[in-house]
């Protein structure tokens, strides 16, 4: 009687890291709903135990993924707030975040919305939402008072999701304009 033989395993010590930008793609491509064990061990294609492996839970994986993104954008913003060696500086980078970072990228886009929508929902995640928005109002307090900061941070929520709901949203020069607004 013969045994068949065993497939060899395959080496990947960066699945973990791979798995985690699956979960973004599938996120990004088709929605948080559709982020399926299956379907992000399909699109990474692993076996389906890697999920369960590297992750406890799906929603353990989706922090995971969602928190690498915050990290990004957050990392970009705090530089954009770093360079500037003024307020009027700020508000013209925030500016550019927000109409270059946050809403120039279909996908970084369609992430924050995601993530928003599914955090609302979910304590984990919403813990990442909460992580996002505390290092966006330290890079804010770079030129504005933590009131201030936090009322421009809430406007910049805010703008992110009128841009991608609104059939007409605002332009650059509006986002400029109610920015100062607030800040200037």
């Amino acid at each position: 009687m013969s045994v068949p033989a065993r497939r060899p395993r395959r080496h990947d010590p960066g699945r973990r890291d791979r798995l985690v930008d699956t979960a973004l793609d599938v996120v990004a491509d088709q929605g948080v709903a559709a982020a399926t064990h299956r379907a992000i061990a399909r699109a990474a294609d692993v076996p389906l135990g890697s999920l369960t492996y590297h992750f406890a839970s799906l929603t353990e994986l989706l922090a995971a993924a969602f928190t690498r993104h915050v990290d990004t954008v957050a990392a970009r913003f705090d530089e954009r707030m770093r360079a500037a060696p003024d307020r009027a500086a700020a508000l013209e980078a925030l500016v550019e975040h927000l109409t270059g970072d946050l809403l120039g990228s279909s996908r970084d886009l369609v992430l924050a919305v995601e993530l928003h929508v599914a955090a609302a929902r979910d304590p984990t995640l919403r813990a990442v939402t909460q992580d996002w928005m505390s290092r966006s109002r330290r890079s804010l307090e770079r030129h504005l008072d933590p009131v201030t900061a936090r009322e421009v941070d809430a406007l910049v929520e805010g703008l992110v999701l009128h841009s991608a709901l609104s059939t007409d949203p605002m332009t650059p020069d509006q986002i400029r304009s109610a920015l100062t607004r607030l800040a200037g």
